[in-house]
């Protein structure tokens, strides 16, 4: 053998010991045998190893935070149960009087509206229907809402957090504070507590409670703060009256259509307004949203509970916010009170008392007095002939009078249009002839209506043809006056239905309260489904 060929024999003698003892020193060291490329199994995320969770870090300054999140979550548990969902029914044409420019009014009527198409035997009855929101007040079930939510409705019902549905009484309505009174038969409600609106200062923390865009988004909670308070921003001159109150909470907690009618609250759980506006070009919340205040709401509510209407009392005086030059001209401390224009006859109250014109009303009964809208709630809901103690700034100096306040006589507009509303109500029809406790109007199955609706071969039952646009139906079937292949009931409780005598009888085996209905429809091919349906009192 030459060395040449020694060398290289010597040199692959090395490199085949260095392989071995490269694996034997792998083994050892229980190197990975191959990359995370070629084979996830045996190594990174596809070997089962997961992400060890870290700990929240320790932020001692963001306690109060923390804090105020847990007051306001459970201000919102303990009060949502009182919040209801309102679905009304009203003939067309039935509007509540027209607002200003770029102020939308809460539910959205327009957008909801549905009109009910011709009724069987031709009769034409065109219908709108409407949601929005209210709050209960009592146990024995009254609710507080805006009075736009329900102006002119035929029908109400209520519907709670917890699922129950109710038949609402309309107590009575004003439409000059928007507030409206409605009562249910119901037990085991849940009242909101009532607070005081003249404590509430801007900036303090607030929560909304309603129903926006109306049952999509049902028993949402928003959260803000007070913006301002004393806002008029439905002071349109084209509909505005001389006894209108206009003293808004305005707050920035997001409020669209639905919401009207529902809680604004404070930190507390206590009601302090009912959310009754927005401003917004476009019918969706802009930042500007607007609450009729509790004590203002309380004093409308006592009067419709009462006497089921509202009675107001007046000084006899037209009057107008101070300006700066009244405030430097009989040098008030600050550009607050409201300035004495003129009287509404040689008889008024506030004439007889000793007042004059350009006097400045600074206080009633100690109460003060900062701009008009507080003087009509402090004059406005008393009985006539009550005393009030004005104090009043003049250029001789502060003096106190006593005036007693006058009835303001129900106007006949006023009173045709509340006997009117009344008569709807009374006289108002159902909107299907309901024959049987689910609130649809049915016809049986016959082998021609089979074959005009395409139905599959043996189908019996009875097709749905109306139903009654608030019946516990509604929403959940669909009958011919609405849709072209309407839906069938073929059984009740398992029970088959074919004529109306049958579906009367099987609903009477409902459990507690409620039937369960196998209904079909053409356009399913067939297919079967269950629809449990709350049942009509007997």
């Amino acid at each position: 053998m030459t060395t040449h060929a020694r060398n290289w024999l010597k040199f692959g003698s090395l490199v085949g010991l260095a392989f071995v003892l490269g694996l034997f020193f792998a083994g050892l060291l229980n190197l990975p045998q191959a990359g995370l490329a070629q084979d996830r199994d045996r190594g990174g995320r596809g070997s089962g190893q997961t992400i060890v969770p870290v700990s929240a870090p320790s932020l001692p300054d963001a306690r109060p935070l923390a804090e105020l999140s847990e007051a306001l979550s459970s201000v919102a548990e303990a009060v949502r149960p009182s919040v209801v969902f309102i679905e009304s029914e009203r003939p067309a044409g039935q509007r509540s009087r027209r607002l200003p420019e770029g102020i939308t009014v809460p539910p959205g009527m327009e957008p909801f509206f549905r009109d009910q198409p011709d009724a069987p035997g031709g009769a034409r009855r065109r219908l709108e229907s409407a949601t929005g929101s209210g709050f209960v007040v009592s146990a024995d079930g009254y609710i507080l809402t805006n009075h736009h939510v329900i102006d002119g409705a035929t029908r109400v019902r209520t519907r709670l957090l917890d699922g129950r549905i109710f038949e609402a009484q309309v107590i009575g309505s004003d439409p000059r504070t928007d507030v409206a009174v409605l009562k249910i038969s119901a037990t085991g409600l849940t009242p909101s507590a009532l607070g005081n609106s003249s404590q509430v200062r801007v900036g303090e923390w607030v929560l909304a409670i309603g129903n926006p865009l109306g049952s999509d988004l049902t028993f949402s909670v928003t959260q803000g703060i007070v913006s301002a308070k004393g806002r008029g921003i439905v002071a349109d001159p084209n509909n505005r009256r001389d006894q209108d109150i206009t003293d808004y909470i305005q707050t920035d907690a997001a409020i669209n259509r639905g919401n009207s009618g529902g809680p604004l609250l404070n930190v507390r759980g206590e009601v302090i307004g009912i959310i009754s506006a927005i401003a917004s070009e476009t019918g969706y919340f802009a930042g500007y949203a607007f609450a009729v205040p509790m004590d203002l709401a309380r004093a409308v509510m006592n009067q419709i509970i009462e006497r089921g209407r509202v009675d107001r009392t007046a000084l006899g005086v037209f009057v107008a916010n101070v300006t700066p030059e009244d405030a430097q001209y009989l040098g008030l401390d600050s550009i607050e009170g409201v300035r004495v224009q003129s009287f509404s006859s040689d008889d008024s109250p506030a004439k007889r008392a000793g007042l004059e014109p350009g006097d400045v009303i600074i206080s009633v009964d100690g109460q003060p007095v900062r701009y008009v809208a507080q003087l009509q709630q402090l004059v406005g809901f008393r009985r006539a002939g009550d005393e009030v103690r004005l104090e009043i700034a003049r250029k001789a100096g502060r003096r106190e009078v006593t005036a007693r306040v006058t009835a303001i006589p129900e106007s006949a507009a006023e009173r045709a249009a509340r006997d009117s509303a009344e008569a709807v109500r009374s006289a108002a029809p159902d909107a299907a002839p309901v024959t049987n406790r689910l609130g649809i109007s049915v016809e049986p199955v016959t082998a021609s209506l089979a074959q005009s609706l395409r139905l599959p071969a043996g189908t019996r039952g009875l097709i749905v043809r109306s139903v009654a646009q608030l019946s516990p139906a509604a929403d959940r079937l669909y009958g011919s006056e609405t849709v072209s292949r309407p839906d069938i009931i073929t059984a009740v409780e398992g029970k088959p239905v074919r004529t109306e005598a049958e579906l009367r009888a099987a609903l009477a085996d409902g459990k507690n309260g409620v039937a369960t209905l196998t209904v079909m429809n053409p356009e399913l091919a067939g297919q079967h489904r269950v629809e449990r349906i709350r049942l009509l009192p007997e």
